[in-house]
């Protein structure tokens, strides 16, 4: 794709300052680098896109949250590392953050082999690469919404980890419409994660014939 010459103007002038960041120790030069990816982001007509700014943080600065009730398996976190080792970061791990809090929203295990894996934490100098969610997501019930339309497409969620979820989201006065649209379910799989955990404050708004009586 062609630009014209104020664009050509601008991608010289900033490949002259930016080799000035070359004299810089690393850690200097990817916070830098962050800094500069957020200005861009301001003018991208992508910005309300997270993937559009993608910046690298000490992997220890990013937590887990406490529902993902997606597991992985000890052979697919194995490939899961071979393949970050092999062939590099191909996704960031999606995160909100809370002032200096990072939570992960998707891609807990990515960051799992970032901190853990010493080759390629020592490759990535302890950095992981993440995108921040836009700030109208950063409602708990929406992380928890996101962090299972990530997972759903791949892995497999633990049953009780499901229900726990459904009934996290009821108790936010989520209704079922609204849960089997945000997590992709249809409506008797709502209802039977709700029949798991018993609880009878979960069925309030449910219609029973009079059979049930």
């Amino acid at each position: 794709m062609e630009i014209n010459l104020i664009g050509l103007s601008i991608v010289e002038q900033a490949k002259d300052v930016f080799s000035q960041l070359n004299v810089l120790p690393a850690a200097d030069r990817i916070e830098i680098i962050n800094r500069i990816k957020r200005v861009l982001h301001e003018y991208s007509p992508l910005k309300n896109e997270p993937v559009d700014c993608v910046l690298w943080v000490p992997a220890d600065l990013v937590e887990a949250n406490d529902y993902n009730p997606n597991k992985v398996a000890p052979p697919e976190m194995k490939l899961l590392e071979i393949s970050i080792s092999e062939d590099g970061y191909t996704q960031p791990v999606v995160t909100w953050k809370d002032e200096d809090r990072l939570e992960t929203v998707d891609g807990f295990h990515r960051g799992r082999v970032g901190r853990e894996s010493e080759a390629v934490r020592k490759r990535t100098l302890g950095y992981l690469p993440i995108t921040i969610v836009n700030q109208c997501r950063t409602d708990r019930g929406n992380r928890i919404a996101a962090t299972i339309r990530h997972n759903r497409a791949r892995g497999k969620h633990q049953i009780s980890g499901m229900s726990d979820i459904v009934v996290e989201l009821s108790r936010r006065n989520w209704n079922d419409q609204r849960i089997a649209r945000e997590l992709g379910m249809d409506a008797d799989e709502v209802l039977r994660l709700k029949q798991i955990t018993g609880l009878a404050e979960l069925f309030a708004d449910e219609e029973f014939s009079e059979a049930w009586e």
